[in-house]
């Protein structure tokens, strides 16, 4: 089939393979362009305006079949672009280069307290509204950001015309830059030619009609997968093409570091990571079918438990990549290293190998894997030192160093192109602000110092780091990796349990509160186990305390009942910090079948101190947490009787709104009283310092890392004994 003789079942077959429902007005619609053009040309037949439809109808299919579908990783069967596409927002670049410091940089993460790169007040833009107002852009962004699935879009809604969002009467040329590799960048030739596919006749004296008109949109995609010796070249025939049809429009794509501000008429915009909305739209466009699997995946991956996990899908293909796991079982993968190393692999390997780039080795013998020990030592090194930011100085310095040792054939080794490699090719360490570099995600930094750590030589290490870093929330995620990598994790858990102890033994108040814990706990486990119940009765001691510091602050410093109450609710943020904590320990699911009014018991405790409250509703859950406590066996030790009678009568005694101070202060040392007398709790258990209260958080934490690591790790075999000894104080041994 050539020329004009065009088969009408073709036609019929194209359309039933085309993706977008919109595929019969996306003809209609370029048709509408070219009979424009053509009428103006003038050279043309009858016969020819006549067989210029199902041409139209051939270009508008083909533009669908070649660029109107998404198959990436190891996705079986390709699927519709407009399927899963959602909007795309860009930002100014100079907006990504916000600090020229690293001090400002780390004081910019830490105090977002996000775990997200991206500054977050910087002004976004929707990408198709930038792209339809500016006539010549270039579209940056990370590898894997989005930015070849944004030019196809951008061309897809011009085919569309009216019913699209591009709304500009325009043809649209797709060209793959990487297709000049190692041959000659005629843009003339290879536009032309997108044309003949079609059969248009004459195509060559069209396609410069076309040009010197200005109807074409020209889309460059993947200006960096060009090779480096012809890099210089394509950006001046890119240039010069422009200047001579500057009555077109262009779009160029470029990974971000590979860019140098190269066209002097264009716009820089770079894609902005996916958000919150942008990642939910993204999995429901996905399991569209599945609206249930849909809002599975969105709810876990939103929980504190995949926080790391959801930062990853700020990057569009590791967002797909969680969907393609997530789809082939229903589940993220029970171990979360699995997930990490993946994405990890996909930075390495496998987008650049989908994409057909070529893997460039500028050294020989620096592969895959001696890139991956290069940057898990520099991710550690990081990590120990608390940094998240680095210098490029540094950062080549410590690549020579490194690879002097795992390359020692080579004589002269130049880390500032391993860096520039890395960050080109990979994505995994990018610049930040001039000359300041991070790793991409921190989950990736923490991911790589799990794997550093992972290596058999570093036993000592791994001590080192749990001596120093086991109570440090900010090594949470690279605890639970390394038991996900670790094929037995028993080793690394009774040392963990070996530093909680010695912690103990260095704060003696806790032995104390732990001593007290083991008299008024029942140790016969029940629906909740022994160590649950240790949790709840730690929470109690916790909330007496916070209750008497609360209420002796409030009463004694404030005239009135509304600022008591302002600062009680200030404080409950304190208290419910480490409730959290205690509860997740008693409802974790090493226990069996924990009860499900596990947590309201604690919260009873805190609702009995909020003593200028009306008391009507905090007397019911005190007693439903009475009924609790007694059903459950959690204390062996508790004086029940009194509590009710106390609880009975508390109605005659609740001092009146305008009661004086010194009738405030009775009631409120009676109340205490009632609960430390009931919990044999004495002035040296509850009276705790602002320190010794962060001891108990810090003590829980580390016990729920405890329990968290054992659920990540691949084998166990000692957890029944480390469980048996949790949350109970430190004994001496003979």
């Amino acid at each position: 089939m050539t020329g004009f003789e065009v088969d009408p079942t073709y036609w019929e077959a194209a359309i039933k393979g085309i993706a977008s429902p919109l595929a019969k007005k996306a003809v209609d619609d370029i048709q509408s362009v070219w009979s424009g053009w053509v009428d103006k040309a003038g050279y043309l037949t009858d016969a020819a305006r006549i067989k210029l439809e199902p041409i139209a109808k051939e270009y508008a299919a083909n533009f669908y079949k070649r660029h109107g579908t998404l198959k990436v990783l190891s996705m079986s069967e390709p699927i519709p672009l407009d399927s899963v596409y959602v909007a795309v927002q860009v930002l100014n670049p100079d907006s990504l280069r916000y600090f020229e410091s690293i001090d400002g940089l780390e004081d910019l993460f830490r105090q977002s307290q996000e775990r997200n790169f991206q500054k977050k007040d910087s002004e976004k833009l929707p990408g198709l509204t930038v792209a339809r107002d500016k006539p010549y852009l270039t579209v940056l962004g990370a590898p894997g950001g989005g930015k070849s699935t944004f030019l196809r879009k951008v061309g897809l809604e011009v085919i569309k015309g009216e019913k699209g969002e591009y709304k500009q009467p325009y043809i649209p040329v797709l060209l793959e830059l990487k297709n000049f590799r190692n041959k000659e960048i005629n843009l003339l030739e290879a536009i032309a030619s997108e044309f003949k596919t079609c059969g248009l006749p004459r195509y060559e004296e069209w396609t410069l009609e076309l040009l010197k008109t200005g109807k074409l949109l020209i889309l460059l995609d993947g200006l960096d997968e060009v090779p480096t010796d012809q890099m210089s070249e394509m950006v001046v025939k890119i240039q010069d093409f422009v200047d001579l049809y500057d009555k077109n429009r262009f779009i160029v794509s470029c990974r971000t570091a590979a860019y140098r501000h190269n066209f002097r008429r264009f716009s820089d915009v770079a894609v902005a990571n996916f958000d919150d909305e942008q990642i939910e739209d993204f999995i429901k466009n996905w399991f569209h079918s599945k609206l249930e699997l849909a809002q599975d995946c969105w709810e876990k991956l939103k929980s504190s438990d995949y926080q790391a996990a959801k930062e990853l899908a700020q990057t569009p293909v590791l967002l797909t990549l969680i969907c393609v796991l997530y789809q082939r079982s229903g589940q993220f993968p029970t171990n979360r290293a699995t997930l990490y190393e993946r994405a990890l692999r996909v930075l390495l390997e496998e987008w650049n190998a989908a994409k057909e780039i070529p893997q460039t080795q500028i050294y020989k013998g620096l592969d895959t894997k001696r890139k991956e020990l290069l940057l898990s030592e520099i991710a550690y090194s990081g990590f120990v030192e608390d940094r998240l930011f680095f210098q490029k100085w540094d950062l080549a310095k410590q690549i020579e160093k490194l690879l002097a040792e795992m390359l020692p054939d080579e004589k002269l080794i130049d880390g500032h192109s391993v860096l520039r490699d890395i960050e080109v090719q990979h994505g995994i360490l990018v610049e930040r602000a001039e000359s300041i570099y991070s790793f991409s995600h921190l989950t990736i930094q923490e991911f790589l110092t799990a794997l550093y750590l992972y290596d058999d030589d570093a036993a000592a290490i791994v001590e080192q780091v749990v001596n120093d870093h086991l109570f440090d929330q900010r090594w949470r995620e690279v605890f639970l990796l390394l038991f996900g990598l670790k094929n037995k994790g028993d080793a690394l858990l009774l040392a963990m349990e070996k530093r909680i102890q010695k912690f103990v033994i260095e704060n003696p108040k806790l032995q104390a509160i732990l001593e007290w814990v083991e008299q008024v706990v029942d140790p016969n486990d029940g629906e909740i186990k022994s160590v649950g119940k240790r949790a709840i009765a730690i929470a109690v001691v916790n909330a007496n305390s916070n209750a008497i510091t609360v209420a002796c602050t409030s009463i004694k410093t404030y005239d009135n009942y509304a600022n008591a109450i302002a600062a009680i609710n200030t404080h409950a943020d304190l208290i419910a910090k480490v409730h959290d904590i205690a509860i997740s320990i008693a409802n974790n699911k090493t226990c069996d079948n924990p009860h499900s009014n596990v947590k309201d018991i604690v919260k009873s405790i805190v609702y009995a101190y909020d003593i200028v409250k009306t008391l009507t509703d905090t007397i019911s859950k005190l007693n439903n947490y009475i009924d609790i406590a007694e059903e459950n066996n959690i204390f062996s030790n508790f004086n029940i009787l009194k509590v009710r009678s106390f609880l009975d009568g508390i109605q005659r005694i609740i001092p009146e709104e305008k009661a004086n101070h010194k009738t405030r202060v009775a009631f409120r040392d009676q109340l205490l009283q009632t609960y430390r007398e009931a919990f044999h709790l004495t002035s040296e258990l509850v009276d705790l310092s602002k320190d010794e209260l962060e001891q108990i958080e810090f003590y829980l934490y580390a016990n729920k890392l405890l329990i968290d690591c054992r659920a990540n790790a691949v084998r166990v075999r000692c957890w029944q004994d480390i469980e048996s000894r949790m949350l109970l104080p430190v004994r001496p041994k003979p």
